[in-house]
């Protein structure tokens, strides 16, 4: 009897560790699986929207300012390069209205000068000496050797630069400085620099300036010595 017992004891005991296993892996399946589902949960979907909303409007705001500072750039860059233009035209017309007043010639005629020489790399205030020491301003002045217009071009010269120019074009003022001064700056090339020789070769010829020099003969005249009276200049803008 007593051996009976035990052996009901012995089974009971068990049984019931059989079962608390059971509810043990039971409790840890279940908590497991709750873990599992609220780690991998979504956001609720008011604090989605709120965080979306916020990051837009940071965003949106960052952007618009961003462009605002660009067009304030542009806007500046734009009105540094209008005032500095705004000089260069300033002086310009300061400069043009000085030469019109230094030479008693009129303004249209100063520009005509000033632009041209610029454009053709020779120093304004040469082309100056050089058209009143030549024609004395005048376009349709004539030499006694056949030279024309402000600057006293040669119509072979002229046409050794320019094909197109005619003799009578050689009148237009904007078209003989630019055929002169173009020679002048070849010239001032041509004898490296050296404007006193440039000038002369511009007034007698080349050929009769590098006569003179391989003769021994002292080239220079009052020509070129009154273009260059107190004049400190290279005869060239670059």
């Amino acid at each position: 009897m007593r051996k009976l017992r035990s052996t009901y004891v012995h089974r009971g005991d068990a049984i019931r560790r059989r079962n608390l296993l059971r509810r043990i892996i039971a409790v840890g399946t279940v908590s497991a699986v709750g873990l599992f589902v609220i780690a991998n949960r979504p956001p609720s979907t008011p604090v989605a929207e709120a965080a979306d909303v916020t990051a837009g409007g940071d965003n949106a705001f960052r952007f618009g300012l961003m462009w605002e500072n660009r067009r304030l750039r542009r806007e500046a860059e734009n009105a540094a390069g209008e005032a500095v233009l705004l000089r260069a035209a300033v002086e310009r017309t300061n400069r043009i209205i000085g030469y019109s007043g230094a030479y008693d010639i009129p303004a249209s005629l100063a520009t005509i000068i000033f632009d041209v020489s610029l454009q053709e790399g020779i120093d304004p205030e040469l082309a100056f000496r050089v058209a009143k020491l030549e024609s004395a301003f005048n376009p349709r002045a004539v030499s006694r050797v056949g030279a024309i217009g402000l600057v006293q071009v040669m119509p072979a010269t002229a046409r050794q630069i320019d094909k197109s120019v005619t003799r009578e074009k050689l009148y237009d003022p904007k078209v003989n400085a630019t055929i002169g001064f173009r020679h002048l700056r070849q010239l001032i090339g041509d004898y490296d620099g050296d404007v006193r020789l440039a000038l002369l070769a511009y007034n007698l010829g080349s050929a009769n300036v590098d006569r003179a020099r391989r003769g021994g003969k002292n080239p220079f005249d009052g020509y070129n010595r009154i273009l260059i009276k107190d004049y400190r200049g290279t005869g060239v803008t670059n």
